[in-house]
């Protein structure tokens, strides 16, 4: 193909607008956009998924306030912009259906329906404290209700809660 042609093709095929640098200004998670500027207009309702349905399903990115992302325009409206790259991300909230995937400075979160991760090893480490046995001696039976570890299981509880959300 000749260099004309070429650069006839390349013509055809660019956006009137381009992908442009802004800075963060707000986030609002709930609705899944953010207010943005570029140093001279603010653009509001700006999308952080280049589809919000509002079904049960979504994936959001969160920028951090004050820092630097890349929007783009859906079918060259500036209007109705999404966020295309990051520079630096606060939080990943995935949910499809009833299960819940969320990654934040604090933790994880991993929850399906009305269950979390945290809870279920909360609950399993409560119990593994609150252990006893029947024990059978020569004298007869009886019961021990002193967990000589109990102390290992606490300081791992500890650390599972600092490791994981349940919000």
């Amino acid at each position: 193909m000749d260099k004309k042609l070429q650069d006839a093709f390349r013509k055809l095929q660019k956006r009137d607008v381009d992908t442009f640098p802004v800075e963060v200004i707000s986030v609002d998670k709930k609705q899944g956009t953010c207010t943005v500027s570029d140093d001279q207009i603010k653009y509001a309702d700006v999308q952080l998924s280049s589809v919000i349905d509002g079904n049960k399903n979504k994936f959001f990115l969160f920028p951090a306030i004050g820092s630097s992302v890349l929007v783009s325009p859906i079918n060259e409206d500036l209007k109705r912009l999404y966020v295309e790259a990051y520079s630096e991300i606060e939080s990943l909230d995935l949910k499809i259906n009833e299960v819940e995937f969320k990654i934040s400075e604090s933790g994880f979160l991993l929850k399906k329906e009305n269950e979390t991760l945290k809870g279920l090893i909360s609950d399993l480490l409560t119990a593994i404290g609150e252990m006893s046995f029947l024990v059978t001696t020569t004298s007869g039976t009886g019961n021990t209700t002193t967990l000589v570890n109990a102390q290992q299981f606490l300081s791992v509880k500890k650390r599972f809660n600092q490791f994981l959300n349940d919000v």
